[in-house]
């Protein structure tokens, strides 16, 4: 079943950045008035006070949009392309969140509303057994439909049949989601129930936008103003060869959300080998906020963390535990499978994603994370 609030994400994972508001004419654009201004303004104070996930950030990002709007910044600005620029620039400001933008919101009229998004890849790339033993999956998003969910169900039966003893899932190019597809490859790869990751969210917001709780996702104790809850990799009944299987996971700067989620939940679980470069840093989940004028926010109300430390990857990214050039992950974990290197070259080539694995423009760059000790 696909989760509401995961869909959201997968929505913004997917484009945010092609949403985020962009440069226009400001002569294409209807004027904006200063009440109207200052009246966003506070719209975007009060969601950020009652809905992110921490209370006091909350409060000091709406403080500084109050200051802000009451000292008259926002009043000469004259369009939302301008307003939405500043909003987001002073809640940075504050403390940097990797979701947060202000954006013209859907279906919103005006150029800075409009445009094509990029053209949409392909949910799974790659599928196969890319060598003798050796099972490959690129997926670039999880969007809990039933296609993607079908195909990843397929090639993991396809990858027990072909004896793979290594499966290596390549989320270098992967754009965010949902938890189904992480929850159907963990069913095989797993020998025995864990506890991966926990995910807070504050009440106002869960109440709002719920997340379905079942076996992979357990609801645990937590203070009042938050709602907690676990994220478990359940094995399925019967078991599966691939509980045996090598897992190598790859990962570059263009990795975020949900396949850094991923990521972690297999780097702290040692069931996977992270390959790569550390990743984009975007761990707060959220929602679309209509701010009224034509604009929309997107607000973290969650955050996904460890909970061996408490700390999650807002900001910081996850870093690998063996660090290579993104495009090189996939040739490192060919030659630790016993492929021979110029073996390992060939194959790299033949299944090389198109496009940038870079962090994505205008994204905070991730803070140093201090690495796991590896099994």
């Amino acid at each position: 079943m696909i989760r509401t609030l995961s869909i959201l994400l997968a929505a913004i994972a997917a484009a945010p950045f092609a949403m985020a508001v962009q440069s226009a004419p400001a002569a294409a654009e209807a004027p904006l008035a200063p009440a109207a201004a200052r009246q966003v303004a506070e719209t975007l104070a009060s969601a950020l006070e009652r809905l992110f996930v921490f209370p006091e950030v909350g409060r000091r990002y709406a403080a500084t949009l109050r200051a802000h709007a009451a000292a008259g910044d926002y009043d000469a600005l004259g369009t939302r392309t301008a307003l939405a620029e500043a909003l987001t620039r002073d809640v940075q400001a504050v403390q940097a969140e990797g979701h947060f933008r202000v954006f013209p919101a859907p279906g919103a009229q005006g150029p800075a509303g409009g445009g094509a998004a990029a053209a949409a890849r392909p949910e799974i790339e790659e599928a196969r057994m890319l060598a003798p033993g050796i099972a490959y999956l690129r997926p670039t998003i999880f969007s809990g439909s039933p296609d993607e969910l079908g195909r990843i169900e397929h090639f993991l039966e396809e990858a027990e049949a072909g004896g793979a003893r290594t499966l290596i899932i390549d989320m270098r190019v992967h754009r965010g989601g949902g938890l189904d597809e992480m929850d159907a490859i963990n069913r095989r790869i797993f020998a025995e129930p864990a506890r991966l990751l926990v995910m807070d969210t504050r009440a106002a917001a869960s109440a709002q936008l719920p997340f379905q709780e079942g076996p992979t996702l357990r609801r645990a104790d937590a203070p009042a103003e938050i709602v907690r809850r676990e994220h478990w990799a359940v094995p399925r009944a019967g078991g599966s060869p691939l509980q045996q299987a090598r897992v190598f996971l790859l990962v570059s700067g263009y990795t975020v959300s949900a396949g850094e989620h991923f990521a972690l939940a297999l780097q702290r679980t040692h069931r996977a080998m992270l390959i790569g470069a550390g990743t984009q840093g975007a761990g707060n989940f959220g929602t679309l906020a209509p701010l009224g004028e034509g604009l929309a926010a997107f607000i973290g109300i969650g955050r996904t963390y460890d909970p061996d430390t408490g700390q999650g990857w807002e900001g910081a990214g996850i870093n690998p535990d063996v660090e290579v050039p993104a495009p090189r992950a996939l040739v490192e974990a060919l030659i630790r499978s016993g492929v021979a290197p110029e073996e390992a070259e060939r194959l790299s080539a033949s299944v090389a994603p198109t496009g940038s694995m870079e962090l994505r423009p205008g994204r905070p760059v991730p803070h140093p994370r201090p690495r796991r000790p590896q099994a």
